[in-house]
């Protein structure tokens, strides 16, 4: 029974690292398709209408999204916004994760 239970117990010592990276994983590759799909809502948004979308909940009013897509990093529907060089032509150029270094420095830059 004891040589059992150390089997399990190191079967699992090798299995339990390589099921928690898995989904961290998992979680990046979603993150990165979710900010692919709203890049192209603002894409299309620029196209259709000759300027940047005021926000991301303007892409949802006007159908170019069902919903704002989460973040599955930090499990949130909140994303850093990176405002176009020409002001006039809306808000919202890009979006960055919100829980990346290169938010960070976006919205550090935007502050200062």
């Amino acid at each position: 029974m004891l040589v059992v239970m150390t089997l399990i117990a190191l079967l699992l010592t090798l299995a339990v690292p390589r099921y928690f990276g898995s989904i961290d994983s998992g979680r990046a590759t979603v993150q990165r398709q979710n900010l692919a799909t709203i890049r192209d809502a603002i894409d299309k948004f620029s196209a259709d209408l000759g300027r940047y979308p005021d926000s991301l909940d303007e892409l949802v009013v006007k159908h170019y999204l069902r919903q704002i897509p989460v973040d599955p990093v930090s499990e949130l529907a909140t994303w850093t916004i990176v405002a176009p060089a020409d002001p006039t032509q809306g808000n919202v150029y890009d979006v960055l994760p919100s829980s990346s270094p290169a938010a960070s420095a976006a919205a550090s830059g935007a502050s200062s």
